[in-house]
């Protein structure tokens, strides 16, 4: 028996350098993470009087339903997890990871139509199901959940999957507001303002519908938005994206906010998983990847951790965007698309979630809820946390897999 798992057999912890280097210990660390999602996503509806209902037929009239946990809701974190849940199941080749992104999108399709009927006859109230699904207006609304649609898709043929897909590309390409260089942007809070949480709300789906299509012109604007979100949110100064840019004033945004560069950083990654290696385009968002990579990994803290704030030590360590650039420079190193160097970024920002960040019942500490734009910092700062915010899990997975991928083909 090996000493470290006679170690393990005695119960005696091991340092976490050990674990980090231990491919079971890394699954381990992943599955109890999305197992606490698959435990805890009831898809079900709840009402006033906390009864429960497993589909929109047994509600009863005049009734006012909620979707039962925010796990189970149609939000772009959802899609998110969606997506990390395929690719767990895709990588482990467990069937029950891939299962709960296609119970997820059925969910939300046998039941929408219900709620649509009450929303066309102007009844709404807070916390009103499906939502986003039924009214599409901003980027949030459909890009992530398409993405993740576009994944579920890949094995599950429905027609009214497609029809939603078709509709989501049609927003994108089509609908949503563009400044007048062909720049994603949305109608809030100003007319018209950059987010930098959009490259990720557009781009995962453009480059998914590329692929499902074979229609170059979604390569073609996904590689366009990289450029137009560069050119408007890069600090050059301090090599980090600014979270937004207010059109009207021709303003870059105070924070370099972690989180919006890590949808930054994820999309890009996304985007490289699918260009065709021949796409014209593909070595410049590599090299706007490594760009970036060598501006965060001047902010990493000695834990590993990444802040709130990325270039102020004083904001609070955060989870979500941690991950975030984990699972893209372990991506990268394992796509070959990065130098093996880089490694050592994500396996210390990996260690330092296990340790800090990742609780044993696998929920997750440290993830900022969502978050609006403003022009004080302040605002950054004091954003608040929440246990196993849904924003942290989908990243934490994804970061999972690929340092799990690493270390699997590069043992010591």
């Amino acid at each position: 028996m090996k000493k470290q798992t006679l170690l393990l057999f005695l119960g005696i912890s091991l340092p976490l350098a050990g674990l980090a280097q231990d491919n079971s210990a890394d699954a381990a660390v992943v599955k109890k993470v999305a197992d606490y999602a698959v435990a805890h996503a009831a898809f079900r509806f709840t009402g006033d009087n906390n009864q429960t209902w497993n589909t929109s037929k047994e509600i009863p009239a005049g009734v006012t339903a909620r979707i039962s946990d925010h796990l189970s809701e149609w939000h772009y974190p959802n899609g998110v997890l969606n997506i990390a849940m395929t690719d767990l199941g895709n990588y482990l080749k467990d069937e029950k990871y891939t299962a709960f992104a296609q119970q997820h999108v059925a969910f939300a399709f046998d039941n929408y139509a219900y709620f649509e009927a009450l929303s066309k006859k102007g009844v709404k109230y807070k916390g009103f199901p499906f939502n986003q699904l039924i009214n599409t207006r901003v980027l949030d609304d459909c890009g992530a959940m398409g993405a993740s649609l576009l994944d579920v898709y890949q094995k599950v043929k429905r027609s009214d999957y497609r029809a939603y897909i078709d509709k989501a590309a049609n927003h994108i390409s089509k609908v949503q507001e563009r400044l007048a260089d062909g720049t994603l942007c949305r109608p809030t809070p100003y007319k018209w303002t950059l987010w930098g949480d959009d490259l990720y709300m557009s781009v995962p789906f453009l480059a998914r519908m590329g692929k499902l299509t074979g229609n170059n012109a979604y390569f073609d604007d996904a590689v366009a938005q990289v450029k137009h979100f560069s050119h408007y949110l890069w600090d050059e100064r301090n090599e980090l994206y600014v979270h937004y840019y207010y059109e009207d004033l021709k303003r870059q945004g105070v924070a370099h906010w972690g989180r919006a560069n890590g949808w930054i950083m994820l999309a890009k990654v996304q985007l490289l998983n699918d260009l065709p290696a021949n796409h014209p385009g593909r070595n410049e968002v590599i090299a706007d990847v490594t760009r970036q990579i060598l501006g965060i990994a001047k902010c990493q803290s000695a834990s590993g951790l990444f802040h709130q704030v990325l270039d102020r030590t004083d904001s609070y360590t955060e989870t979500s965007c941690t991950a975030m650039f984990v699972y893209s420079i372990a991506r990268g190193v394992n796509e070959g698309w990065l130098d093996k160097r880089y490694i050592s970024i994500a396996e210390r920002g990996w260690e330092g979630l296990v340790k800090e960040k990742i609780q044993e019942d696998g929920q997750l500490k440290d993830v900022c809820i969502g978050t609006n734009t403003s022009a004080d910092l302040s605002f950054y700062y004091n954003r608040p946390t929440e246990l196993n915010d849904f924003h942290g899990i989908g990243p934490v997975i994804e970061a999972g897999i690929e340092i799990m991928r690493y270390h699997a083909n590069n043992k010591k």
